[in-house]
Protein backbone atom coordinates (compact mmCIF):
# COMPACT_ATOMS: atom_id res chain seq x y z
CA UNK A 1 0.00 0.00 0.00
CA UNK A 2 1.41 3.38 -1.02
CA UNK A 3 1.82 6.06 1.62
CA UNK A 4 -0.35 9.05 0.59
CA UNK A 5 0.42 11.63 3.27
CA UNK A 6 -0.09 14.99 1.54
CA UNK A 7 0.71 17.18 4.54
CA UNK A 8 2.90 20.11 3.61
CA UNK A 9 6.13 20.24 5.63
CA UNK A 10 9.19 22.46 5.66
CA UNK A 11 12.55 20.86 6.28
CA UNK A 12 14.40 22.58 9.15
CA UNK A 13 17.77 21.66 7.65
CA UNK A 14 17.41 22.88 4.05
CA UNK A 15 14.24 25.00 4.23
CA UNK A 16 12.55 23.22 1.32
CA UNK A 17 8.87 22.38 1.24
CA UNK A 18 8.14 18.67 0.89
CA UNK A 19 5.18 16.32 1.11
CA UNK A 20 5.02 12.78 2.33
CA UNK A 21 6.78 10.81 5.00
CA UNK A 22 9.64 12.64 6.76
CA UNK A 23 13.00 11.16 7.66
CA UNK A 24 14.13 11.31 11.29
CA UNK A 25 17.44 13.03 11.94
CA UNK A 26 20.23 10.73 13.03
CA UNK A 27 21.69 13.58 15.07
CA UNK A 28 18.91 13.74 17.68
CA UNK A 29 16.49 10.95 16.69
CA UNK A 30 13.62 13.47 16.85
CA UNK A 31 13.87 16.18 14.19
CA UNK A 32 11.84 15.46 11.07
CA UNK A 33 13.71 16.14 7.84
CA UNK A 34 12.88 15.96 4.17
CA UNK A 35 13.86 12.67 2.54
CA UNK A 36 16.86 14.28 0.80
CA UNK A 37 18.31 15.63 4.05
CA UNK A 38 17.70 12.28 5.72
CA UNK A 39 19.65 10.63 2.93
CA UNK A 40 22.42 13.22 3.24
CA UNK A 41 22.74 12.55 6.98
CA UNK A 42 22.92 8.81 6.37
CA UNK A 43 25.59 9.26 3.71
CA UNK A 44 27.56 11.70 5.89
CA UNK A 45 27.47 9.09 8.64
CA UNK A 46 29.36 6.63 6.47
CA UNK A 47 31.85 9.20 5.22
CA UNK A 48 30.43 10.01 1.79
CA UNK A 49 31.51 13.49 0.65
CA UNK A 50 29.14 16.25 -0.44
CA UNK A 51 29.80 15.91 -4.18
CA UNK A 52 29.12 12.18 -4.15
CA UNK A 53 26.01 12.73 -2.00
CA UNK A 54 24.60 15.00 -4.70
CA UNK A 55 25.33 12.40 -7.40
CA UNK A 56 23.53 9.75 -5.36
CA UNK A 57 20.52 12.04 -4.78
CA UNK A 58 20.38 12.85 -8.51
CA UNK A 59 20.28 9.12 -9.27
CA UNK A 60 17.47 8.63 -6.74
CA UNK A 61 15.50 11.49 -8.27
CA UNK A 62 15.92 10.04 -11.76
CA UNK A 63 14.50 6.73 -10.55
CA UNK A 64 11.65 8.02 -8.38
CA UNK A 65 10.92 11.53 -9.62
CA UNK A 66 11.51 14.80 -7.78
CA UNK A 67 8.19 15.00 -5.91
CA UNK A 68 9.54 13.68 -2.61
CA UNK A 69 6.17 12.07 -2.03
CA UNK A 70 7.44 9.37 0.34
Amino acid sequence: MKHTDRKKRICPRCGQVYYGRPAVSRKDNETQLCPDCGTREALEGIGVGAAEQEQILEAIHRCYGRGQEG
